[in-house]
C-alpha cells in the first residue's frame, strides 16, 4: 500500500511537471514581438482611418501625421497567469503604436493599443501614469528631421567653408570626395521642456569618426516644423563662443582667432581605425580556441520559447528599449515573472558646449532597434543559434535585423563545483568535479558611438544572472587645457571626456507565488563571555535581518551604505529544512548618482537615485522610463519617483525589484581606437537562497568522481559517454591525484 502511494505521488509529480512545461510553452507566444504579418496589418488599419489623417512616415515634411512605432503591448499579468498557470486562453495580441500628429494646430504625441492581432478591428487610446500628456517636443528625431538638420549644416559649412578646409588640412562638409566631414548631435534637446535646440559638433568622417573632433560646434533651433524657420543660436570653435557663424568667420579672417591645424592621417596610419599595428606576440598561423557541441545543442528553441538544463522562459526584444524575459522557471517552478531592460545612460562632463551637454538616455534613440547583426566567432560563437529580429520604427515597412540576437551554451572553464579530499599521506580519498557550463541569450544596441552587449546567463545550479559589456568608440570632444579637468587627452586635440553608464532593470520576482516579501541581511558585532573560558570575551558577528515593510523603506539612495544582502522570500513556502523559500540579488557595479538628485535633467531619469528600490507590481507601472524622456527629461511623461511616493505595503505582496547598476568611465590612452570590454561589465545576479533543498546541480550527470581502486589505478565514475574527437581532445579523460616525489 505505501508503494502505491508513493508511486502515485511520483506519477503526479510528474504529471504537474509535464503540465506546468506545457502551460509554459503554452503562454510563451503571449510574449513574442510582432511579426512582419502583424505589423503591416495594423499599419494598414491605421492608415484606413481616415480622420488621422496618416501620411507616411519618410515624406519630406515635417508637418505631418505619421506612425512613429509599432511594437508589441504586452498583457496585464493577471490575464497572462490564466495562460501560464492554468492552460487558459490566451489574452488577444495588441500593438502598441505611437502617432507623431504634426499637422494640426496643436501638434501632440498619441499612443494607442491596436487589437485584436492578426486582424485589427480597434484602437484605443493609451495614457501615462497620471495622465501626463506627451509634449510633441520630446519626440525623437526622426531620419527625416535629420536630413533637414543635415541640409542646413551643408549652409553653415559653405559659409565657414574656408575655415573648415584650412583648420582640418582640406576636408570639408560639401563637394567632398574621401575628405569629407560628418557630424554627432547632442542630447537633450535644450535647457528645459518645450525646448528642440541641439549642439552640432563635427568630425572627421573616417573610421571612428567618433575620435576625430575638428573643434567647430553649432547650436541649432530646430523646434519650428518649417526647417526654413531654423537658426543658428551659438557656435564654438577653439574655445571661444560666437553669436553667429559670419561673426567666427569674420574674426578668423582678422586675425582675431587663433587658428589651429589638425595633423594629417594617412588610412594606414588611422589611429581610431582596427587594422592591425604593433608588434604581435601570437602566433598567427595558428587558430585559438573554438567552442565545440560534439553531439549538438543541449537546449531547445521553439520560436521564442527556450528551455535549457531546466530553466524555460519565454524572451522579446523590444523596439524602444530591449531584451526582456518572461515567465522565467527553473524545474517548473517560475523564479520571476519579468526580467527585462529598462534604460542606459552615459552622462558627460567637459568644456566644450557639446560635452558638458552631453547627457544620452539611449530609449529615447530606441535603443531596442538598434540590434545590428552579430558576427559569427567574434560576437556569438559559430554554434550559436542566430535570430533575427523585426522592428518597426521611424519607416514604412517592417525592418529585417538579420542575426541580430544569438543563443548558446559555453563553458565558462572554471568548475562549477569541485573538491579534492586529500588523504594527507600524498594520496587523495576523492576528487569530485563538475564542469560549468551556462546558456547564454545575446544581443547588443550599438548606440552610435557605444556597443552595449546584453547578457541573461542561465547556470545549472538555478543562478541567473544579467550582464552589459561596454564597447565601442568614446564619446570624445576637441581637447582644450581646461578639459583636463573633465577627462583625459588620447590623441592631439582629442579629449575622451569623463562618464558615468547606468543601466536599469526591472525584476518582477515571484518566489514560490505572487505573495512575496523584502528584508536585507547584515552583520553586527556581539561581545560576550566566552562559555568555556569566563575570563575572556567573544567578539563575532551575527545576522541583522530588516523586513522592509514599505516602498520608502526598501528604496535605498546612493551615497548611503547598502545591505550586503537583499532578499525576497516566500513567508507561506519553506524549504525542507524550515527555512522560507528565497531569492537574493547580488550586485556587480560601482554605479553612483550622475547629478543632485532634483537638478533640472535629473527628474527624469529618478530611477538613477537608486541602486535598488521595491515596489508592488501595477499594470500602470510597466516602465520606469520611456522613449521621451531624452528630448525632454525635465517634465518626463514616465516619473519613477511617483512608484514609490504613496509608500504602499510590500509585506505577502507581488513584488518588483528595480535595479540599477554601471560605472564610472573616465578614458584613458588604451580606449584608443576602442574601449574594452573586460572591467568594463556589470550587472547582478539571482542566486536562489534556501529556495531548494539542496544544490539542483546535483541533477547534472556531467559530474565525475575519481576514487583510488585498490589496485592503485583511478577508478573514474562517470555518467555521461566519454566524447573523444579531434575537435576536442584525441586524450581519454585520465586524473591520478597522488603526490610523486622527485
Amino acid at each position: 500500500m505505501r508503494l502505491f502511494y508513493l508511486l502515485q505521488l511520483v506519477c503526479l509529480a510528474g504529471c504537474s511537471a509535464s503540465t506546468s512545461r506545457d502551460w509554459a510553452h503554452h503562454g510563451a507566444p503571449m510574449f513574442a514581438d510582432l511579426t512582419v504579418r502583424e505589423m503591416k496589418a495594423v499599419r494598414a488599419y491605421l492608415h484606413g482611418i481616415q480622420e488621422l489623417e496618416l501620411t507616411d512616415a519618410r515624406s519630406k515634411t515635417l508637418m505631418k501625421n505619421s506612425i512613429l512605432l509599432i511594437e508589441l503591448h504586452v498583457p496585464r499579468k493577471h490575464e497572462a497567469l490564466r495562460a501560464l498557470d492554468r492552460g487558459q486562453a490566451k489574452p488577444p495580441r495588441q500593438a502598441r503604436v505611437i502617432i507623431q500628429f504634426g499637422n494640426q494646430t496643436n501638434p501632440n504625441i498619441t499612443e494607442y493599443i491596436v487589437s485584436p492581432l492578426p486582424t485589427p478591428k480597434t484602437h484605443e487610446v493609451k495614457t501615462f501614469k497620471g495622465d501626463r500628456p506627451v509634449r510633441f517636443d520630446s519626440r525623437p528625431i526622426s531620419a527625416v528631421e535629420y536630413d533637414h538638420i543635415e541640409d542646413l549644416l551643408k549652409k553653415i559649412a559653405i559659409q565657414a567653408h574656408k575655415l573648415l578646409f584650412e583648420t582640418t588640412g582640406g576636408f570639408s562638409y560639401t563637394n567632398c570626395s574621401d575628405r569629407c566631414l560628418t557630424f554627432s548631435d547632442i542630447a537633450p534637446r535644450g535647457l528645459d521642456s518645450g525646448e528642440r535646440r541641439s549642439w552640432i559638433m563635427l568630425q572627421k568622417f573616417v573610421e571612428g569618426y567618433f575620435i576625430h573632433p575638428v573643434g567647430f560646434e553649432v547650436l541649432i533651433n530646430h523646434q519650428d516644423l518649417d526647417p526654413e524657420k531654423w537658426t543658428v543660436e551659438k557656435v564654438w570653435y577653439n574655445s571661444m563662443y560666437f553669436d553667429s557663424v559670419e561673426e567666427l568667420i569674420e574674426k578668423y579672417e582678422s586675425g582675431g582667432v587663433e587658428k589651429i591645424k589638425l595633423p594629417d592621417h594617412d588610412d594606414k596610419d588611422l589611429y581610431s581605425t582596427y587594422i592591425p599595428r604593433g608588434h604581435s606576440n601570437t602566433r598567427t598561423n595558428v587558430h585559438g580556441p573554438k567552442l565545440v557541441e560534439p553531439q549538438g545543442h543541449r537546449y531547445e528553441v521553439d520560436h521564442n520559447f527556450v528551455e535549457y538544463a531546466g530553466w524555460s522562459f519565454a524572451y522579446r526584444v523590444r523596439s524602444s528599449a530591449g531584451l526582456q524575459v518572461f515567465d522565467l522557471r527553473f524545474n517548473g517552478e517560475r523564479i520571476a515573472y519579468e526580467i527585462s531592460l529598462q534604460e542606459a545612460i552615459a552622462f558627460y562632463s567637459g568644456d566644450t558646449p557639446a560635452a558638458m551637454q552631453t547627457k544620452y538616455i539611449d530609449a529615447g534613440w530606441a535603443m531596442g532597434t538598434l540590434s545590428y547583426e552579430l558576427a559569427p566567432g567574434i560576437d556569438c560563437p559559430e554554434i550559436a543559434t542566430f535570430v533575427d529580429l523585426y522592428h518597426y520604427y521611424d519607416t514604412d515597412k517592417p525592418v529585417r535585423h538579420k542575426n541580430a540576437l544569438c543563443i548558446f551554451e559555453m563553458t565558462t572553464a572554471v568548475p562549477l563545483r569541485r573538491h579534492f579530499n586529500s588523504d594527507f599521506k600524498g594520496g587523495y580519498n576523492f576528487y569530485g568535479g563538475l564542469d560549468n557550463t551556462v546558456l547564454v541569450l545575446r544581443t547588443t544596441s550599438t548606440v552610435y558611438n557605444y556597443d552595449y552587449i546584453w547578457d541573461f546567463l542561465f547556470y545549472q545550479n538555478g543562478v541567473m544572472e544579467v550582464k552589459v559589456s561596454a564597447t565601442g568608440y568614446i564619446h570624445a570632444t576637441f581637447f582644450t587645457p581646461n578639459g583636463l579637468h573633465y577627462g583625459t587627452k588620447v590623441y592631439n586635440y582629442v579629449l575622451g571626456n569623463l562618464h558615468t553608464h547606468l543601466i536599469h532593470y526591472k525584476v518582477d520576482l515571484d518566489i514560490a507565488g505572487r505573495e512575496n516579501s523584502f528584508e536585507t541581511i547584515d552583520l553586527r558585532y556581539v561581545n560576550f563571555t566566552n562559555p568555556w573560558s569566563p575570563k575572556h570575551f567573544i567578539v563575532q558577528s551575527k545576522l541583522h535581518r530588516t523586513e522592509h515593510k514599505t516602498e520608502r523603506s526598501a528604496a535605498f539612495r546612493f551615497g548611503k551604505k547598502f545591505p550586503r544582502y537583499v532578499h525576497f522570500y516566500n513567508a507561506n513556502e519553506k524549504n525542507k529544512w524550515g527555512h522560507q523559500k528565497g531569492y537574493r540579488i547580488q550586485f556587480n557595479s560601482h554605479a553612483d548618482s550622475v547629478l543632485p538628485r532634483g537638478w533640472r535633467e535629473e527628474n527624469g531619469i529618478s530611477w538613477a537615485r537608486y541602486p535598488l528600490a521595491v515596489t508592488r507590481h501595477k499594470d500602470s507601472e510597466a516602465t520606469s522610463s520611456s522613449i521621451y524622456t531624452q528630448c525632454d527629461p525635465w517634465e518626463p511623461v514616465v516619473s519613477f519617483e511617483d512608484y514609490i511616493r504613496n509608500n504602499e505595503d510590500i509585506v505577502n505582496q507581488d513584488l518588483v525589484a528595480w535595479v540599477t547598476v554601471g560605472f564610472l568611465h573616465v578614458p584613458h590612452s588604451e580606449d584608443i581606437p576602442n574601449t574594452a570590454t573586460p572591467g568594463n561589465a556589470v550587472g547582478f545576479f539571482l542566486r536562489p537562497f534556501n529556495f531548494f533543498d539542496e544544490d539542483p546541480s546535483l541533477s547534472s550527470r556531467s559530474t565525475i568522481i575519481v576514487r583510488p581502486g585498490q589496485d592503485g589505478k583511478p577508478k573514474i565514475q562517470r555518467w555521461t559517454p566519454e566524447v573523444v574527437g579531434h575537435c576536442v581532445t584525441d586524450k581519454p579523460f585520465f586524473y591520478n591525484g597522488t603526490l610523486a616525489r622527485v
